[in-house]
């Protein structure tokens, strides 16, 4: 009885000690292949398409894949462009983004969590324009080993809101620049 008792004490202890803590892991967004793109409709004909040029990113992983990460996004306003200076002084004056009086964009997570082995769900707050709201994002995940010879993770982020929840545009209906905007986020991402 005592050695079966031993035995099990000693599995139990092997079994314990064999779990390997991982720890988190920080993944910092290589600005030379990385792009923050959005799409509104004008006048119900045709897409515009711009981009935000100055942008910082971080992910942090807690386990082996992405499940349960956190992201952190910031971008600055006034770096918006659309390829036409007329346009852009137009979207960030008070009209649309007041980029004076609300100078960044900001996105931090509240979930992320694993579809399938590459896609995953992020949930989180979005705050343009001074306002905060949740958003649902979409992220396909692919990863590899950079030249570096150091993990890279590619992120390919979708999704739409809605430019009236956070008073872009007020003064424009949906039938001048649609209420709904489309964003599109392809970063790679060097882990630290």
């Amino acid at each position: 009885m005592k050695k079966l008792a031993l035995v099990a004490t000693l599995a139990v202890s092997a079994a314990l000690f064999s779990f390997k803590t991982i720890a988190p892991t920080t993944w910092t967004v290589d600005k030379n292949h990385a792009k923050l793109t959005f799409t509104i409709t004008h006048m119900g004909v045709s897409d515009v398409e711009g981009s935000f040029k100055i942008f910082d990113a971080t992910v942090i992983a807690p386990g082996e894949d992405f499940n349960n990460a956190t992201v952190d996004f910031t971008a600055d306003a006034s770096s918006l462009n659309t390829d036409n200076d007329a346009r852009d002084k137009h979207v960030k004056s008070d009209a649309f983004l007041d980029v004076a009086k609300y100078p960044t964009v900001t996105f931090k997570s509240t979930s992320f969590k694993k579809v399938n082995a590459t896609t995953y769900a992020v949930t989180g707050n979005l705050t343009l324009h001074g306002v905060t709201k949740p958003v649902v994002l979409s992220a396909a995940v692919r990863t590899g080993v950079g030249q570096n010879k150091k993990p890279v993770a590619g992120f390919k982020i979708t999704g739409t809101i809605n430019r009236t929840d956070f008073g872009v545009g007020s003064g424009f209906g949906d039938a001048m620049l649609s209420n709904n905007i489309a964003i599109v986020a392809n970063a790679e991402f060097d882990q630290n």
